[in-house]
């Protein structure tokens, strides 16, 4: 083993910090949608539901960018399908600031899922691939919390963006953000050892020497003999008699939170305003959400290193469940953007632990295909929770029902975790 638990090097660095960027692209790029919802509805006169649609086309996306995208990264490697990703999202939100109409963004959104969809597989993949061992679920944590970093920095801007010069200039702002990055990634990532070793693909050797030189670490005479573990890098691998009973679990605690999170994420700023709020306030909603997602996955990351990864996912997915449930008990919109913010930190701090399980339970070969599967099967819930949550809102249903409703899966979600079998599943102490 390569990277075991020694002290960090400058290229375990850097690819953390790029993996996290490449998150905080994703942030921007999936909240542009639910920052600019009450601005599209005004100007184009659209009924919730049909934005329900909209909010859909793009889970949609990025369900199928992790399932079919994001496994390619186990044949061409993490770097290059991180690439590929961003370009895409980049690409598709520039145009989406050019949309006439609602058919066009629809098309948008689904276009710029695909890419989301498998960036968020592959950084996670790779950074796990870079972490310690003894840390590495905190790495994990950390590369995802670049995903609620980028919502909260999109959050601050949306305001001003969309006040001074519409909606359509929050779009373009993104995805030129997003392509801006690009260079640094193509530059200073590095692309995975553990691929390079499994995979050997051309000049593999040469690359794994460089990387190692990097690192300070001595370098290789020749490649190891390469172990065919798996034919061939498919779902159904992913089912095997070690593998079935947790990837059916998995994918369904992936499911549950999705449904959940992708409800709150994508109408917390209509839901705030329905409260009562002003449309500054509804937008500060959704970045105190996400503000509180941020540390909560920093925190489960630290709390995971210490006290086992499932137990803790179990207890934030468990925490979340009661506040929604105590959401409709609050209405002094201070403490409805307070307790925003602690359902942030409950359900994003839990439900990115289930990216470091998923980061766990396969293997290098096997690994962006059950991360990218796990979540594009999760993102079938996230399609339900939006457009589900459009019906009731357009239906009258009170704001507590909704929240008291989406509490049951995240409940289950919470319990179905511990059923998750890993090879090992210790607390880290020193």
């Amino acid at each position: 083993m390569i990277i075991g638990d020694e002290k960090m090097s400058r290229v375990q660095h850097i690819a953390i910090a790029i993996c996290f960027l490449m998150n905080m692209c994703d942030g921007m790029n999936v909240m542009t949608i639910s920052y600019t919802t009450n601005a599209i509805s005004k100007e184009w006169m659209v009924a919730p539901s049909n934005l329900g649609l909209v909010f859909s086309a793009g889970l949609l996306g990025m369900a199928l960018g992790a399932m079919f995208l994001a496994p390619k990264a186990d044949l061409i490697g993490r770097k290059s399908v991180i690439l590929i990703s961003a370009l895409w999202m980049g690409i598709a939100s520039v145009f989406t600031g050019f949309a006439q109409s609602i058919t066009t963004l629809v098309l948008l959104r689904f276009f710029t899922g695909l890419g989301i969809g498998s960036m968020l597989a592959c950084t996670s993949t790779l950074a796990a691939e870079y972490a310690p061992q003894r840390t590495k679920n905190f790495w994990v944590s950390f590369v995802m919390a670049g995903y609620p970093a980028g919502a909260v920095l999109s959050g601050l801007t949306a305001n001003y963006i969309i006040t001074q010069y519409g909606w359509k200039a929050f779009f373009f702002s993104t995805g030129v953000i997003t392509l801006l990055t690009t260079p640094f990634t193509f530059l200073f990532l590095n692309e995975s050892l553990d691929f390079l070793l499994k995979k050997q693909p051309v000049n593999a050797l040469v690359k794994i020497n460089r990387i190692l030189k990097s690192m300070n670490k001595k370098v290789l005479s020749v490649l190891p003999t390469k172990e065919i573990k798996y034919a061939q890098s498919s779902v159904i691998v992913l089912f095997n008699h070690e593998k079935i009973k947790s990837t059916i679990v998995l994918w369904l605690s992936f499911f549950l939170s999705f449904a959940a999170l992708y409800f709150l994420t994508s109408w917390i700023p209509k839901i705030a305003a329905i409260s009562g709020m002003s449309a500054s306030l509804a937008i500060y909603a959704g970045i105190l959400f996400n503000m509180g997602a941020l540390f909560g996955i920093i925190f489960q990351g630290y709390l995971s290193a210490k006290f086992g990864l499932k137990n803790i996912i179990c207890y934030f997915l468990l925490g979340t469940a009661v506040l929604m449930i105590l959401f409709g008990f609050v209405k002094d919109p201070f403490f409805l953007l307070l307790l925003f913010c602690l359902i942030g930190f409950g359900i994003q701090g839990g439900f990115i632990g289930l990216y470091a399980v998923a980061a766990k339970l396969y293997e290098t070969e096997i690994r962006s295909t059950g991360i990218g599967w796990a979540i594009g099967f999760g993102r079938l819930g996230a399609i339900i929770g939006p457009f589900l949550g459009g019906i009731l809102i357009s239906q009258g249903i009170s704001i507590s029902l909704n929240f008291t409703f989406f509490a049951i899966p995240v409940f289950i979600a919470a319990v179905a975790t511990l059923f998750i079998q890993l090879k090992k599943e210790v607390a880290y102490e020193k």
